[in-house]
């Protein structure tokens, strides 16, 4: 891992060309590079709160969730038929005296005796005495005698089409763990324990702060050669999809005074992102004024495409991202890099990127060297998934990326690969 330096080092860098060149890191360890500064700083662990249960989708758990009683708790059945004691399956056909019947939310009041049966839903708990359910669909029912008999044609092994009493869990049992990301599947668990209101960890909150005197806002109608300020507005839903809180500054002029203002400003939240100014151009001054606030650069490139001049580091004890200013490079390295610092932010752990694998559609060719994330398209079925790269002009295409619903992951070594071949995919 590259030693962290100040930005006065880098800064110099980028005026003196002939001195030593700044590296820059592979996708790997740029990714491992966030993970662990920011698992191994000083930050204040977020503070815990209370919400409703279904205020709690997409927080983080602050505090364990343990089972209150058994689950389940009752031995219950997992089809319709006949509860009955497998001992007396020993041949069959068997015939067995019909002595109740039992369904879901009530309980037999008696008890199973030698070659007796009670007829029980799916749900219904176990009578006391049975130790099996036989299906419906292998049993007959015997008319025309005075005692109701069912004569079951299929033998059944002790447990069977049960599922025993604390056999998911046992009471106290750990069922979510603090730091759990809560989604559907968390939401039935909790309100299965029968909680109302859930503590979870508080939000972070996220300055987002674009650059340039060539971007203007949406109301603005922009001279010949400016932009919208499309960036703020992705990045904001970026960092509400991370279940976080988008704090959007305005747009900072490439002026050094107003630059800084503004940048004090987004160290007040939880985390900053800039986007633009993070080049060698001449009033490119982000990382300029980054210095002047003493901030600490983890890193300043990162081998991939589209995505190369990122920034990573930490001013006034608040870690913040140099995003390249084109539309393309900002929202990948969002995907990439700032979506696990913002798990960690949250109390979270960094998931692993998930990549899926299809056969590439067409030959691709290209000159080798970063990691890149190409816009693709993703299709077919299931079995046969293909993806196709998508025409682009470069991280500035806008309409590309939305022709796209994936990312192509082409390693930095390789330059060419064949139609059919399976290539890794990142969805979008």
């Amino acid at each position: 891992m590259r030693v962290p330096h100040t930005c006065e080092h880098v800064w110099d860098s980028f005026l003196s060309p002939a001195q030593e060149t700044v590296a820059i890191l592979n996708f790997q360890s740029a990714r491992e590079t966030v993970i662990e500064q920011i698992l191994h700083s000083r930050f204040s662990q977020p503070k815990p709160e209370t919400v409703s249960l279904m205020d709690s989708l997409g927080r983080v758990l602050a505090e364990p969730v343990h089972a209150d009683r058994d689950f389940p708790p009752f031995s219950r059945a997992t089809r319709d038929g006949y509860a009955v004691r497998s001992a007396d399956l020993a041949h069959v056909p068997a015939q067995l005296r019909l002595i109740g019947q039992v369904k879901a939310g009530s309980a037999f009041a008696g008890s199973v005796g030698k070659m007796e049966c009670v007829e029980i839903m799916t749900g219904a708990p176990l009578p006391q005495g049975a130790d099996a359910v036989v299906m419906v669909e292998y049993t007959r029912e015997q008319k025309g005698q005075r005692e109701k008999m069912i004569e079951v044609q299929r033998g059944v092994a002790l447990g069977e089409n049960l599922v025993g009493q604390g056999s998911e869990a046992r009471q106290g049992d750990l069922l979510l763990p603090k730091g759990k990301r809560i989604g559907y599947g968390e939401i039935a668990m909790m309100a299965a324990v029968g909680k109302q209101t859930v503590s979870v960890c508080r939000q972070p909150q996220v300055a987002i702060l674009p650059t340039g005197d060539e971007v203007v806002e949406l109301g603005e109608t922009p001279g010949p050669y400016q932009i919208r300020n499309s960036n703020s507005y992705s990045l904001q839903a970026q960092v509400a999809s991370a279940h976080a809180i988008p704090v959007p500054l305005g747009i900072a002029p490439d002026r050094e005074d107003r630059l800084h203002e503004m940048i004090a400003v987004g160290l007040q939240s939880d985390l900053l992102l800039l986007s633009g100014g993070v080049s060698m151009g001449k009033f490119d001054l982000v990382e300029k004024v980054l210095a002047d606030l003493g901030a600490e650069i983890f890193f300043d490139g990162v081998a991939i495409q589209p995505g190369r001049p990122l920034v990573f580091g930490r001013a006034k004890g608040t870690f913040f991202f140099g995003l390249p200013g084109n539309p393309l490079s900002t929202m990948v390295t969002f995907e990439l890099f700032v979506r696990p610092a913002l798990a960690l932010l949250a109390g979270e752990s960094a998931a692993p990127l998930t990549f899926l694998r299809a056969r590439l559609a067409k030959n691709l060719q290209r000159k080798a060297g970063l990691t890149a994330f190409l816009p693709g398209v993703l299709e077919g079925s299931y079995h046969n998934p293909v993806v196709s790269p998508v025409e682009w002009r470069g991280s500035g295409d806008l309409p590309s990326l939305n022709r796209a619903n994936c990312y192509l992951v082409i390693p930095e070594e390789t330059a060419e690969i064949s139609a059919g071949e399976w290539v890794s995919v990142l969805p979008r």
